[in-house]
């Protein structure tokens, strides 16, 4: 009994375990959570969809625009001058239109190939692609995907403006769909290429082919016609004028594009690649243009601001710069007036001029080289050249931060520092002189003494808080502008002497106005820094004058209170004249792109005539005014502007014994009128030494050149000692102003800066 019924429990038992098997097994309740989740999600893609849906048929519905076959490109874009001169007009009025048929296939194929693959296939957009390429672009945080077609690059040439809004994108696509109701793919094809924006005045690709190539459009080869595709966009990028090597990336990316889309053979594509970029030696500029190089400029400050520039050609804006129309005309005039002069007339003898105002930093001259058709490389802010004895500035005035002055004695004779023996223009020297004549006579000895004296690093570190931004050698040679500088960053750097040590930041643009006449961009204050004491600033100025009045840069004076320093590289391969009143900062270079001599060419010559011309145009209807500086005595020294009589001069020895006006004539001066030379029997007054030594702003140290052991004779200065010198009044540190109004400078506190307490 008790068996069988052991015996039922068991089969019951596997019954129970057989049924529980069989049966599915029940699951778990979602939580109220992904039950929610599941249906936003459903929703979100029924309304996208539903969406998409209705957003097709809104744009299909659309009419077509009338009279689009007929449309021509209209004038947009404008720069002004400050004072209201239009500078340059983005324009294709003088666009050639060519046919599709006389379009080389290469060059569509390149385009389909690389600006929109589905031409043919879509309906002037592509909704998908527009998402996948925002996805990507979400992802990376920033954008890597664009997903215009060509009909909305179109529709955004012909009706509308760049900017990023979806306001425009959604514009875009209304209007891109109701040009293709318009006209056929063909036609679209052909206005595109005879609008598109392709870089240095080139409005489609017809005058692409002259302007890069000075070809027409059925003499391109296949490369050729590759980079022009490759140009839409971003075409001062890739312009082949401005960056070739990148010029020729994009181009190898056109043609990978068309190997992968079967359009070339590989051993076309092989060939290709490896081809060489021919330019135009003179392209033909298809812009109105006053300016070209600042124009080029002040377009990259437009981008700096977030305009692409597509967007700044055809936006209708106008842009107020800060540019002197007339100092600009004057400027373009003296470079090509007395380059001719002196028989500088090859392509590769340039001159580049750059002014601006240390007050508030606005831009009043740029020219980046002599003829903008025959170049576009701008000298101002692309060539690094060295500056010679333009550099020597910075040297001294490390050491009037140091505690030396204009009056201490320097020895103006042979020196050998290590393996390096400088030597003076016609091996002139002139034994014990004062500093201030040192500077004036632009001694080469005197200039190495001082900077093994003071230091490599502490010159180094000035030029570079002064906005030297070019690597300076860790070398001696320096201090006579051996090491090559941006003529931008170099007169920039200057402007800390014009104003009492400050640093202030150039810039181009006062305001920007929209095509309905709406402010959209207004310049505020720039960037400034004070980095000099005003001590020093009043002490080189009142040096450099002498430069001007009795040194080697007299061809510079024009007749009211001006400081600067020519500056003349070894066989006369490179020429400076950088120079300053109150109010402007102008800096000139002359010299040869293939780096040959100049036959002679000196500081003291063509610079220093250029930049009085431009600098006499510029300061016309400025009051006449000398700098706001504590006054420095200069011992011996007694001539002031108007009164001039040449002491020496290392880099025009011509001149010595001459009396040059402001005018620039010459008249002798009589043996009675002639300074008394300064010899080592005969010293000049007694020097007076600051006592109170200023340290330079130095973060780290850094070990000077190890000295030759017979080390040369240090500067010879008295000990004297002087209370420094001081303000005669109470001043007011400048506010320079980022409007377009010039400003009236405060005067100067002398104070240290902060970097060097």
């Amino acid at each position: 009994m008790s068996s069988s019924y052991e015996r039922y429990k068991r089969q019951r038992a596997a019954r129970d375990i057989a049924r529980e098997n069989i049966a599915p097994r029940r699951r778990k309740p979602e939580s109220r959570f992904f039950t929610n989740l599941k249906m936003f999600v459903l929703t979100v893609t029924a309304l996208f969809l539903a969406g998409f849906v209705a957003f097709n048929l809104y744009l299909s519905s659309l009419p077509p625009i009338e009279n689009l076959e007929d449309y021509k490109p209209n004038i947009v874009t404008k720069f002004y001058s400050a004072d209201g001169e239009v500078i340059k007009t983005f324009t294709a009025y003088t666009y050639e239109k060519v046919e599709l048929e006389d379009v080389p296939e290469d060059l569509k194929n390149a385009l389909i190939a690389t600006e929109d693959k589905n031409f043919y296939k879509h309906n002037g957009y592509d909704i998908l692609g527009i998402v996948r390429s925002s996805i990507q672009n979400v992802i990376a945080r920033h954008a890597v995907q664009g997903a215009s077609t060509l009909t909305q690059q179109l529709a955004r040439i012909l009706f509308l403006s760049n900017e990023r809004t979806i306001t425009r994108k959604i514009k875009e696509l209304e209007v891109a769909a109701r040009i293709e109701k318009t006209i056929s793919k063909d036609q679209i094809l052909e206005m595109y290429l005879n609008n598109v924006y392709l870089g240095s005045g080139a409005y489609g690709v017809s005058a692409a082919s002259k302007i890069y190539f000075n070809k027409n459009l059925n003499q391109l080869t296949l490369p050729e016609l590759a980079l022009i595709a490759g140009l839409p966009q971003a075409p001062s990028v890739y312009s082949p004028y401005n960056n070739k090597k990148l010029a020729i990336q994009r181009r190898n990316q056109v043609l990978k594009r068309m190997l992968t889309m079967k359009y070339i053979t590989q051993d076309a594509y092989e060939k290709a690649i490896q081809a060489d970029v021919k330019l135009s030696s003179v392209p033909t500029i298809y812009t109105t243009n006053k300016a070209p190089y600042f124009s080029d400029y002040v377009v990259k400050e437009m981008q700096k601001l977030g305009f692409d520039e597509t967007d700044i050609i055809h936006g209708g804006y106008k842009v107020i710069t800060t540019l002197d129309s007339k100092a600009q005309a004057a400027a373009n005039e003296a470079i090509l007036k007395h380059m001719r002069s002196w028989g500088l007339t090859n392509k590769s003898q340039q001159a580049a001029v750059f002014s601006f105002s240390p007050l508030d930093g606005r831009i009043l001259v740029y020219a980046g080289g002599k003829n903008y058709a025959e170049s576009q490389y701008d000298r101002v802010t692309q060539a690094i050249r060295p500056p010679g004895s333009a550099f020597k500035p910075f040297v001294y005035a490390v050491a009037m931060e140091k505690g030396f002055t204009p009056n201490d004695i320097i020895d103006d004779s042979p020196v050998t520092i290590g393996n390096w023996s400088p030597h003076n223009y016609s091996h002139r020297y002139r034994g014990k002189i004062p500093i201030y004549k040192a500077l004036m006579v632009s001694s080469n000895v005197c200039a190495a003494r001082m900077i093994q004296n003071v230091g490599v690093s502490p010159v180094r570190q000035l030029a570079k808080v002064l906005g030297i931004t070019t690597p300076l050698q860790y070398d001696y040679t320096i201090s006579l502008g051996s090491n090559g500088v941006k003529l931008f960053e170099f007169v920039r750097a200057y402007g800390a002497f014009a104003n009492g040590g400050f640093v202030v930041e150039p810039y181009a643009i006062q305001r920007i106005e929209d095509s309905r006449g709406r402010i959209i961009y207004r310049a505020g204050k720039t960037k400034i820094s004070h980095q000099l004491s005003l001590k020093t600033a009043a002490e080189m100025t009142a040096m450099m004058k002498t430069v001007i009045l009795s040194g080697t840069g007299t061809a510079a004076n024009i007749g009211r209170p001006a400081a600067g320093k020519t500056g003349t590289t070894d066989d006369y391969k490179d020429a400076y004249f950088v120079g300053y009143t109150p109010d402007i900062v102008t800096g000139v270079w002359v010299g040869d792109d293939n780096n040959k001599k100049m036959g002679g060419l000196t500081g003291g010559t063509i610079p220093a005539r250029i930049w009085k011309d431009v600098m006499a145009t510029a300061s016309k209807d400025l009051e006449p005014r000398d700098f706001d500086y504590p006054e420095i005595k200069l011992d011996n020294y007694t001539l002031t502007f108007g009164k001039t009589k040449v002491i020496a001069d290392d880099e025009n020895p011509s001149n010595e014994g001459k009396s040059v006006t402001p005018e620039g004539t010459q008249t002798e001066v009589t043996e009675s009128q002639k300074p008394e030379p300064l010899t080592e029997t005969q010293p000049a007054t007694p020097v007076q030494k600051v006592k109170t030594i200023i340290p330079l702003p130095i973060k780290e140290k850094i070990s000077e050149p190890k000295q030759p052991e017979n080390q040369p004779k240090p500067l010879q200065t008295q000990t004297q000692p002087q209370a420094p010198v001081q303000p005669s009044k109470p001043t007011t540190a400048p506010v320079p102003a980022g409007g377009g109004n010039s400003v009236n400078r405060a005067p100067i506190p002398m104070a240290v800066p902060e970097s060097l307490r």
